[in-house]
């Protein structure tokens, strides 16, 4: 099922309280529908996110396009590209009317192409700019208006870096933000690439403790660079949640594992399961008009780290193009790995 028109408000399970402690990041020309299904399918909690979506298409009236998803992404926060709070408003009412259960701001974005039309990291500059947005946004829906950044930007006017940091976070709170998913690194806006901006400024985690001590009424989310089980301990230990990304895209089983860690259950899907059940998902989505490559996609890293990935992965890319190719691909490819699916 997906949401073919808007739903109201009371039919979105947005009032029960999200639980934050595993959040998989908004990643663009990644973390579409199909990828949020399957990760639905490796664990029942962790909070998804879309990629980020600019306010102006939604307002223009493309509404199903981008934002139509399958009722079992619960919980899926809805994020936001934009700058204007009028327009930002309208966008987020909409996504409300869809269903998401969050719908959060995107000021952390460093690509050029983003900060051409005055959204993304550049709008940590403007504190004021964002609270105007927070507050109209919060006004329009029931669900939680949230707000995902960096820990300082560069250019940007001298001065100390923890007091301009301080000072955003002051002021979007005062709007009603009371949750914010902090990337620890600085955003460079001038020279580098977004995939560089991932990469090469220094994680900074103790900027981040200090907005915790400092904004203790604040529930903050840290992201950036986290991998391992000790690294997602260590910082529940001082955040309320922490945010993962390209590791979930590089091994997207990860997410499975994580739910053990944090549920402390001795449980998890099988890959071969969770297969099983994007199979008929992908033969309804082919129905609709979706394409076969993008969804099929999304599981070449399933088996990532595990005798005969590779050879799995090649099977599967060389015939995801192929006009003869259907989702039982994926039935077929199990030999390779040394698997099946029981029946």
């Amino acid at each position: 099922m997906h949401f073919s028109a808007p739903i109201s408000f009371s039919n979105s399970p947005a009032s029960k309280p999200l639980d934050r402690r595993i959040c998989v990041a908004p990643m663009m020309d990644y973390t579409d529908r199909h990828f949020r299904f399957l990760l639905r399918l490796l664990n029942p909690s962790a909070l998804l996110y879309t990629e980020m979506i600019n306010a102006h298409a939604i307002v223009r009236g493309e509404g199903d396009r981008l934002l139509a998803f399958h009722a079992s992404e619960h919980p899926v926060a809805l994020q936001l590209g934009g700058s204007d709070a009028e327009m930002l408003s309208l966008a987020a009412r909409i996504g409300s009317e869809y269903g998401y259960d969050e719908i959060n701001l995107n000021c952390g974005c460093p690509s050029d192409r983003v900060q051409s039309g005055r959204f993304g990291a550049c709008l940590m500059a403007e504190p004021n700019r964002v609270a105007e947005a927070v507050s109209a946004m919060s006004v329009a829906v029931n669900v939680p208006v949230t707000v995902k950044c960096r820990i300082g930007i560069e250019p940007r006017e001298a001065g100390d870096d923890y007091v301009f940091l301080h000072q955003f976070i002051s002021t979007v709170a005062s709007a009603g933000c009371n949750v914010f998913i902090i990337h620890a690194r600085k955003a460079i806006l001038t020279g580098l690439s977004p995939k560089e901006n991932r990469e090469i400024p220094p994680l900074r985690f103790d900027v981040a403790a200090q907005l915790r001590r400092d904004f203790p009424q604040l529930t903050l989310v840290v992201n950036g660079g986290i991998r391992s089980d000790e690294q997602v301990n260590e910082h529940l230990a001082v955040f309320d949640g922490v945010m993962l990304g390209r590791e979930i895209c590089d091994n997207p089983y990860r997410l499975a594992e994580l739910h053990r860690l944090i549920s402390n259950s001795h449980w998890s899907p099988s890959r071969e399961s969770v297969i099983a059940k994007y199979i008929p998902y992908m033969h309804d989505r082919l129905a609709e008009g979706h394409r076969l490559a993008p969804m099929l996609r999304h599981v070449l890293s399933l088996y990532s780290g595990l005798p005969g990935a590779r050879s799995w992965r090649r099977f599967i890319s060389e015939r995801a193009t192929l006009t003869t190719t259907t989702p039982d691909i994926l039935r077929d490819s199990l030999r390779i790995v040394g698997s099946s699916i029981s029946e």
